[in-house]
């Protein structure tokens, strides 16, 4: 992998003009480059193999452990180019969740996701015995630690990790809030508004931060043609706390980044005239090319990542090259861009694929 610009030897990241870059302020000489999440399964081997860096689970309990893992995670974000670190972490909110081993070759971890069909949650009265997590009992520590140890000049992004429809959906289910909607709209309301309170005095604590550069939530609330549930009901239910979070994160004199998966076009002007938020990620070719989204709102919002995550899966080294560097050249001139992938890094993206990505957007 010795072709590979990266890791990088003497970085020097730039968070402020980062910023400058998404707000529309500077036109930098290439796009910087942003990630949403980026799988550990990937991480450890650049920070071990490529780095020469010593690979430290975290403990539960063992902050010494907990804080070896956090600086190679800040390591990690330098050493690959990037002006920011991401981190996310989240209250729990329990669900009932579907689990299964990891199908990437060579990864021996399990995946995860929400039960569709049978919530936590499906009337007034497990309403009342929920389980609600606590903003007293949550551990910042990660979030703190990364913002008080930060390589020089770089910045903090983070957020609540699952947006407020995402936590609703989970907590009701998929089909049990399709059907709530029709049949109990106010016991909709209770549970997102309970969910948005205790996320809105999340926001709270993290926008303290003194490191931190700007907010940068993910709510993923479409699929391959329209949104999950109508845009009436997001704009009713779960838009409006998005619009409280993008608020508070103005009021800071930060800037308010949106990921959302999906055909999200029926809310997108909502989304950016009435919520305010200053840029939006998560794009699939198969829904919106990211060129085409940063001609239809570019001059609007920043356009964050668009390498297609099937691209960066499937295709050989060469031909993702050709493709982002034709993603470089059609949205960079534009300016408010940053390269990314389309979605995040998950642990079956091979790694030589990611590191071709990168590679091409630092030359």
């Amino acid at each position: 992998m010795s072709e590979f610009i990266v890791p990088l030897e003497n970085p020097k990241p730039d968070c402020e003009r980062f910023i400058r870059a998404m707000m529309g302020e500077e036109l930098p000489d290439k796009p910087p480059m942003i990630e949403y999440l980026v799988d550990a399964t990937l991480m450890r081997p650049i920070l071990t193999d490529m780095v020469g860096r010593e690979w430290v689970d975290p403990q539960p309990g063992d902050r010494d452990s907990q804080a070896a893992y956090w600086d190679n995670f800040a390591e990690f974000w330098y050493r690959m180019g990037y002006d920011v670190v991401r981190l996310e972490i989240a209250l729990g909110f329990p669900t009932n969740n579907l689990v299964t081993d990891d199908s990437a070759p060579g990864v021996d971890q399990q995946r995860a996701w929400a039960d569709q069909h049978h919530g936590t949650i499906a009337s007034w009265e497990d309403f009342e015995t929920y389980p609600w997590p606590s903003l007293e009992a949550m551990d910042f520590f990660p979030l703190e630690y990364i913002n008080d140890h930060l390589p020089g000049g770089m910045g903090l992004i983070s957020c609540h990790a699952g947006g407020i429809y995402e936590h609703l959906s989970a907590v009701l289910s998929y089909e049990g809030l399709c059907l709530m909607l029709m049949d109990d709209p106010e016991l909709v309301k209770a549970v997102c508004d309970r969910i948005g309170g205790l996320m809105e005095g999340f926001y709270r604590h993290i926008l303290d931060l003194d490191n931190l550069i700007a907010v940068f939530p993910g709510d993923d609330m479409g699929f391959r043609t329209a949104t999950l549930i109508s845009p009436e009901h997001l704009k009713e239910f779960t838009v409006p706390w998005h619009q409280r979070f993008c608020r508070m994160t103005h009021d800071k004199g930060l800037p308010y980044f949106l990921h959302s998966c999906g055909n999200v076009e029926a809310i997108m002007d909502y989304l950016i005239d009435v919520v305010g938020i200053d840029g939006k990620h998560s794009y699939e070719d198969a829904i919106i090319p990211v060129a085409e989204m940063q001609r239809r709102y570019g001059d609007r919002i920043a356009i964050l990542g668009g390498v297609d995550v099937d691209m960066l899966t499937r295709a050989e080294p060469d031909e993702l090259r050709q493709y982002v560097r034709g993603i470089l050249d059609e949205c960079g001139p534009r300016g408010r861009y940053a390269v990314g992938s389309g979605n995040s890094i998950p642990s079956y993206i091979p790694l030589n694929n990611y590191l071709t990505m990168l590679d091409e957007a630092l030359r």
